[in-house]
């Protein structure tokens, strides 16, 4: 089962206002692990960046001058989104967000339920408790003292962490991933089965400790669980 973490950085909060994604961060899990394959990518938003934005995510507009608009990278995002179900911190935020710069760019939009929102399972997993992703990384000791800045990457990495543990840890399934190999005569090893020893394994058990292990047994007289066939 592949799934994306992923976070987006804006310049505020309506995209219908003229707000506009100036960064995407996205991490990739199969069957819950972290493959180590990532999405980042910096936005032109074609518009002065907000003061208040500027303070959030240290991005100003001489750094976000010469990186592509949003029309110029969606077939690459989309393309390493693929199908996969979505993992989002306060999931409506994103989509939203990204529904409007694909409709800008004339593309098809993310489903509604293409999302699995960590907000919303933090929130019933502990209700009444902070569920920001800084609270639920000190609940979770979750490391992330290089979080200064909001930064879309480094964000899907810690909210990945943090959504294996919302789960119920680093592997919930309890269930590797399984591995396609083919053997010499060409075989995969979904085709293999258990085969009997050409030669079976010797006892362990010396005759010392056979014969000690009888002579137990006869103690406990003929109604033995052990004498029962």
């Amino acid at each position: 089962m592949r799934e994306i973490v992923l976070d987006t950085e804006t310049t505020g909060f309506e995209p219908e206002q003229g707000d506009r994604i100036v960064e995407i961060g996205a991490v990739e899990l199969y069957n819950h692990m972290p493959t180590g394959k990532t999405y980042h990518q910096y936005i032109n938003p074609e518009r002065a960046m907000p003061a208040e934005a500027f303070a959030v995510h240290g991005l100003g507009d001489d750094f976000l001058r010469d990186k592509p608009v949003f029309a110029k990278i969606v077939d690459e995002f989309r393309a390493f989104i693929g199908d996969s179900k979505l993992v989002i911190h306060n999931a409506a935020f994103d989509v939203k967000f990204l529904n409007a710069e694909l409709r800008w760019a004339k593309r098809p939009l993310l489903a509604a339920d293409c999302a699995i929102d960590t907000l919303d399972i933090a929130r019933r997993r502990f209700p009444g408790s902070p569920a920001s992703l800084d609270a639920l990384c000190r609940r979770f000791g979750i490391d992330n003292s290089s979080r200064t800045l909001h930064g879309a990457l480094l964000d899907s990495e810690i909210l990945a962490e943090v959504y294996l543990e919302l789960i119920g840890g680093k592997q919930p399934d309890l269930v590797l991933a399984p591995v396609q190999t083919k053997s010499a005569n060409g075989e995969s090893d979904s085709d293999w089965r258990p085969k009997p020893r050409p030669t079976p394994l010797p006892s362990r058990l010396s005759e010392t400790e056979k014969a000690a292990h009888a002579a137990f047994v006869a103690k406990l007289g003929p109604e033995a669980l052990w004498t029962k066939a």
